[in-house]
């Protein structure tokens, strides 16, 4: 073997090495937060009454039926309980889970139907 450097003179820097490692936790960080945005990241407590869950633009994860009622309820795009122009899906009367994923430009009202129990989640 002759004789020589043997030092290494192509590749990255250290400093390259460590930008690309905080791109990646970054774009990580990022996805986890896109993938909880859907998922939904709140949850309403039992709703019986008219609620504005988020008076603001969210998303919709699910809506389950704890308690079915005699009448189905609705979901708003509304960030007030007087707003009712939007209606954006119709609580079933039976009890069960329903995955929704819906955007929201407005807020979520909450509205049960007769004698239903409801939640909701979402971001």
């Amino acid at each position: 073997m002759a004789a020589g450097n043997n030092n290494q003179t192509a590749g990255a820097s250290l400093s390259d090495i460590l930008s690309a490692i905080k791109n990646l936790v970054t774009g990580v960080g990022t996805l986890a937060q896109n993938y909880l945005n859907v998922q939904g990241i709140a949850n309403s407590g039992p709703l019986t009454a008219a609620t504005v869950v988020k008076p603001s633009p969210g998303r919709v994860a699910l809506v389950s039926v704890t308690t079915a009622g005699s009448a189905t309820g609705t979901i708003y795009d509304s960030a007030t309980l007087a707003n009712t122009t939007r209606p954006m899906y119709i609580i079933p009367e039976a009890a069960g889970v329903t995955e929704f994923k819906w955007p929201f430009n407005y807020g979520i009202l909450v509205v049960p139907g007769t004698g239903m129990t409801v939640a909701v989640s979402y971001s």
